[in-house]
Parts: structure tokens; C-alpha cells; sequence
């Protein structure tokens, strides 16, 4: 679930505490700011089963930390395709004007199974 509109002092602790009443909670998050670590005022939780879900939306009002909370049915985000799904190929910069084909190619092949060298030996 999402639950937005919450205080800046609230924790993930809290949170917790809070929606246990509902329902046994899987996960629980507080989202914060990656610079300063201050809440950015919502976060989500995530129960067990979905009769946790049934039971706050049935609630009409819920507070927290002395404020008005929005809890929502939270929806996942369109997956991302996985970059190692997408490209078998790496950029390697900085060489060395002496390196050559082979020198990478022996390097590489520590990690794996590598395809065949680039045309006319070009690095």
C-alpha cells in the first residue's frame, strides 16, 4: 500500500506499529530524501495477505504521528527490462595506445565466453 500525508517525524518503526493493528506486515517503508535522509512524507507497507489491505481501506480515517494519513492501494510500476537483457556488449576506455585485440580479449575472457573480435582488429 501507499500511505502518503506523513509527519516528517514518523519512522518506519512507527509505521509498523501503526499497521500491525490491520494485519501481519511483510514490509514497511519510509521514503526519504537519498541527500539530506529526511522523510519525504510517504512511504508503503506491505501485508502478509490482502485481508490487511481490506481492513485499513475499511477504516475511513486513519492518524498518525498526530496527522491525517493516506493509505492507498499501491500498483507496481511498469517493469524495467534488465540492462543484461538488453546488451551483450561493454564500452572500455582508457587503453593504453599500445593495447591490442588480443591483450583485451585475454583480460576479458577470465569472465567469460567473449564473441569474436571487432573488425580488422580494431580495439
Amino acid at each position: 500500500m501507499f500511505i502518503g500525508g506523513l509527519s516528517w517525524q514518523t519512522t518506519q518503526e512507527g509505521l509498523w506499529e501503526y499497521f500491525s493493528q490491520f494485519g501481519e506486515v511483510k514490509e514497511c517503508l519510509v521514503m526519504r530524501d537519498p541527500l539530506t535522509k529526511r522523510s519525504r512524507g510517504f512511504g508503503f507497507i506491505t501485508f502478509m495477505d490482502q485481508a490487511g489491505v481490506n481492513k485499513v481501506l475499511a477504516q475511513s480515517r486513519h492518524e498518525l504521528d498526530s496527522k491525517t494519513i493516506d493509505p492507498k492501494v499501491a500498483f507496481p510500476r511498469r517493469a524495467q527490462p534488465k540492462m543484461v537483457t538488453q546488451t551483450k556488449k561493454i564500452f572500455v576506455g582508457g587503453l593504453s595506445v599500445n593495447t591490442n585485440v588480443e591483450d583485451v580479449k585475454q583480460y576479458f575472457e577470465q569472465f567469460g565466453k567473449m564473441a569474436p573480435a571487432a573488425p580488422q582488429g580494431r580495439v
